[in-house]
């Protein structure tokens, strides 16, 4: 079986199913996993709840045929109540996909991030060496999930949603905090932010009742005339956690889109 995406919600769903042992049946129910099922099995699926991608070796010599699969994925899982079981067939066997989860609120957020997590790499990891990635987000903070910005060489928005949903500023700082209690902490957060660091919030409030538009890119060629663009309730984020003991500096080294800073008509952030 395959998890898909962001997987508080589905790993817990399984942990669930499998406490009295292993179901294959009733895992295969449920949202956000993926599996291989033969043909027989897809015949028995309700049809009005099923998309049939173009096929692996279809997508393997037409580039259309991968991108016309790529846009269904896409506005299947930006979907606020999604349905739709994808189905995709290699060779005599066929990838099924069941639609996700809905995105989780700040507050299902918040107690996944305040969980006591260990703040380390995996044990594995021991004996062998430095890891850069992790030296530089030993001492960072996540604040935020999901990203409107639609860049094309980031599959962030794919993995994460295109609706924005962030963390409170309770929580953000109680992480600051035991982060300032490391051993290795000599003062310095090394970055604020998530997929990109200044989309601290929905692009539009439209988005939390009716999803992401379909067609539409919140910041294309031309930025949506419903985005909201302000930068106030990351800037204030930014100045309390500077003001917290033993912090010396906060950086940011999440991506900053300049075209939506520079739409922001109160000059602060940039600044």
């Amino acid at each position: 079986f395959l998890l898909y995406g962001m997987g508080e919600q589905v790993i817990r769903e399984v942990a669930r199913t499998m406490r009295n042992g292993f179901n294959a049946k009733r895992i295969r129910a449920i949202r956000q996993v993926g599996f291989v099922a033969d043909k027989a099995y897809v015949e028995r699926l309700d049809k009005d709840k099923t998309i049939f991608l173009n096929s692996f070796e279809r997508c393997q010599s037409d580039k259309r045929a991968f991108g016309q699969n790529f846009v269904t994925v896409e506005t299947e899982s930006n979907l606020l109540a999604a349905e739709k079981v994808l189905v995709e067939q290699t060779g005599d066997k066929y990838v099924v996909i069941n639609p996700m989860n809905a995105a989780l609120t700040t507050e299902q957020i918040d107690y996944a991030f305040d969980l006591p997590y260990m703040r380390a790499p995996h044990p594995k990891y021991n004996n062998r060496g430095e890891i850069p990635a992790w030296a530089m987000i030993r001492h960072s903070i996540n604040i935020h999930r999901g990203c409107f910005g639609g860049c094309n060489f980031c599959a962030l928005a794919f993995h994460q949603g295109r609706t924005v949903r962030s963390r409170s500023e309770a929580s953000v700082l109680a992480e600051a905090k035991k982060i300032t209690e490391m051993s290795d902490f000599k003062g310095y957060i090394h970055d604020v932010g998530g997929p990109t660091a200044n989309f601290r919030q929905p692009a539009c409030k439209k988005q939390l009742t009716a999803g992401v538009c379909k067609n539409r890119q919140c910041l294309g060629t031309s930025p949506c005339p419903n985005l909201i663009v302000d930068h106030t309730d990351y800037v204030e984020l930014l100045s309390k956690l500077r003001a917290l003991p033993k912090i010396k500096k906060i950086f940011i080294r999440s991506g900053i889109r300049f075209d939506y800073l520079m739409m922001d008509k109160d000059k602060t952030f940039l600044q």
